[in-house]
């Protein structure tokens, strides 16, 4: 039987990118219920533009992200995705078009990981080898081996690894908007951080629209180009950049979400590659023991970092261990428990140093190699750095605020005085 032919869907995917989204007056009411539970939202987001929604449990952030899918039906109000009103399409055509990933994956037990990435493909009508050719191409972006993880069930993976193929899912048919319900909410902090990371490093080579729910201010501020703070019924409190809502919240509402040590939710708004990162020498686990000893005893570092043989982190060693070895490296060195990645914020990465021993933390790429090393010297600069730009800034604001109150005065004498000779 010949398959399919995808015609204009045989397009790379990297062709498709965001799309801008329009809510218009949004409103759910449930019987039963005096008031609505979303009241009358409106909202523009940009195409590519990553938005977080955040709020107190109960104010209908999630009911108002349901509703640009429509996995629940507006009462009242439009929803449009590119300038197409959407509001009264087949809402299942709408769904195959939206990628939408939720808290604990929502991966179908039953199926395997590449069964659970192809199922949107499959419906859409791609063909069977263009969705094989997907599944490996959607694994290799999420940074799990298409060779190791295709034929394995949900119940064989860690809550890191199912959230990271919920993502790949998401993606699979390449939709414009992709929506996240609380998506990293029932995974460690560790893990989640380094999920977080991967979200953006995916969204720096996507370029999706992606609307992103959370009750997590640190993690809006993280991942967010702007940010919704949404009040009961989801009434919009602010809308504005992460760097806006910090440094100038519209009122006390806001202020409580920012909470204490604004200055130190800034350092989530730099990344590492931003940085300058230092380098130290390394070796392999596979160099002879001598010439690991002659690089360390030769060099201005008293440590190295020994690497696996896939080019990752595995061990730091300075010259004592060295001298305790004896022989084998098998019980020498501390192993690196930590690690962060480009694309973690200087707040992950001062985290990660203030835990280590050796005060320096190893940044990774997207297969776990080793790029360089971060220190506290390095953040205690770029703290310094950002501190600066706020007290400049503040200033320049100030000045604006006289300049624009010295105008409005002059005009209001200039007004009084012509009141006066009338």
């Amino acid at each position: 039987m010949p398959e399919p032919s995808d015609t204009a869907a045989e397009a790379p995917a990297a062709t498709t990118s965001g799309a801008s989204i329009e809510l218009e007056n949004l409103t759910k009411r449930y019987p039963g219920n005096p008031g609505p539970a979303v009241d009358n939202v409106s909202m523009e987001i940009k195409a590519g533009e990553t938005v977080i929604f955040v709020g107190p449990s109960g104010c209908g952030k999630s009911t108002t992200l349901k509703m640009i899918n429509r996995l629940i039906e507006p009462t009242s109000g439009r929803i449009r995705i590119n300038d197409e009103d959407v509001t009264d399409i087949d809402p299942v055509k709408l769904r195959r078009k939206v990628g939408y990933a939720i808290q604990s994956s929502g991966l179908f037990p039953h199926m395997t990981v590449a069964e659970n990435i192809a199922l949107v493909p499959k419906m859409v009508g791609w063909s069977k080898s263009r969705v094989k050719d997907r599944v490996e191409e959607m694994l290799d972006l999420v940074g799990l081996d298409p060779r190791e993880f295709h034929g394995r069930y949900p119940r064989q993976l860690s809550g890191g690894q199912q959230q990271r193929v919920g993502v790949a899912r998401a993606l699979a048919a390449d939709p414009p908007v992709l929506l996240m319900d609380e998506p990293f909410g029932a995974v460690d902090p560790i893990t989640r951080d380094h999920l977080q990371d991967e979200l953006i490093r995916l969204q720096h080579e996507l370029h999706k629209t992606i609307v992103f729910v959370t009750h997590d201010f640190d993690e809006a501020i993280k991942l967010g180009d702007r940010i919704a703070v949404l009040r009961e019924r989801s009434h919009i409190a602010q809308f504005d950049t992460p760097e806006a809502i910090l440094t100038n919240p519209a009122d006390d509402f806001v202020s409580g979400f920012v909470g204490a040590g604004a200055a130190l939710k800034r350092l989530n708004l730099t990344r590492v590659r931003d940085v300058e990162m230092a380098g130290v020498p390394t070796v392999t686990v596979d160099d002879p023991l001598q010439s690991i000893f002659n690089k360390l005893r030769s060099g201005p570092h008293n440590e190295l970092l020994m690497l696996d043989r896939r080019g990752r982190p595995y061990k730091w060693l300075r010259r004592g261990d060295l001298m305790r070895a004896k022989g084998s490296l098998a019980r020498a060195g501390q192993l690196v428990h930590d690690t962060v990645t480009r694309d973690a914020t200087l707040h992950d990465a001062l985290e990660a140093v203030l835990i280590d021993s050796g005060g320096r933390v190893a940044v990774t790429g997207r297969r776990g190699e080793y790029i360089g090393v971060v220190d506290m010297e390095t953040l205690m600069n770029s703290v310094h750095e950002l501190l600066e730009a706020d007290r400049l800034a503040a200033v320049e604001h100030q000045h604006d605020l006289e300049e624009t109150r010295h105008h409005l005065t002059e005009q209001e004498l200039e007004g009084s005085e012509g009141g006066a000779g009338g």
